[in-house]
């Protein structure tokens, strides 16, 4: 797929670019970033240089990972990173960073409630999962705000670092977010004395 722009409110989310490669590079420098996701550390400007000029492209070229830059619409810094990645039975994944200084401003809400609903309207996609390492709670917030149910934790369903890690699952259906889906769903339902 050719890479899509897409607008909130606040921002304006676009493929990564060359041009983003220092401010990619400084963002990624924040121990938090490099502790909870899955970005090297220590963390290179050689590591910003092939995310913005092989790994996006790739992921769009490919269909595997779209992934966005959010900067202010009016222009400005880079706020967060967001992507749409692991395609699998009509459901994806998506994953974010948020810039330190831009943390706690409900960016990364708005930036996942326009990804779900791209993902639910133009990608055929009938569930979005949310993982995060137990622990990281800034992210889990998001994911709750953004209106994901918390399923559960999955034993080493993250890998981190070379390390298997246990991870929060959430997923979000296209109901939750008042849209349609593209399939009917049929909640379980606990029985009477259970």
């Amino acid at each position: 797929m050719e890479p899509v722009t897409l607008t909130t409110e606040r921002l304006i989310l676009r493929a990564f670019t060359p041009a983003d490669t220092e401010e990619t590079y400084e963002a990624c420098q924040d121990a938090d970033i490099q502790r909870w996701t899955t970005v090297p550390s220590p963390y290179a400007r050689t590591d910003a240089a092939g995310f913005v000029t092989r790994m996006v492209p790739d992921g769009w070229r490919h269909d595997t990972e779209y992934t966005f830059a959010a900067r202010p619409r009016d222009g400005g810094p880079l706020i967060a990173a967001a992507s749409l990645h692991h395609p699998r039975s009509g459901a994806w994944e998506v994953g974010f960073w948020t810039a330190e200084k831009h943390r706690g401003s409900g960016y990364m809400t708005e930036i996942v409630l326009e990804l779900a609903r791209w993902a639910f309207t133009d990608l055929g996609c009938t569930r979005l999962e949310w993982r995060a390492e137990v622990g990281n709670a800034g992210s889990r917030a998001v994911a709750e705000k953004a209106g994901f149910v918390i399923e559960g934790v999955l034993r080493g369903g993250l890998l981190n670092k070379a390390t298997l890690r246990d991870c929060w699952v959430g997923a979000l259906l296209p109901g939750d977010i008042g849209l349609p889906s593209l399939l009917p769903y049929l909640p379980a339902r606990e029985s009477a004395g259970n």
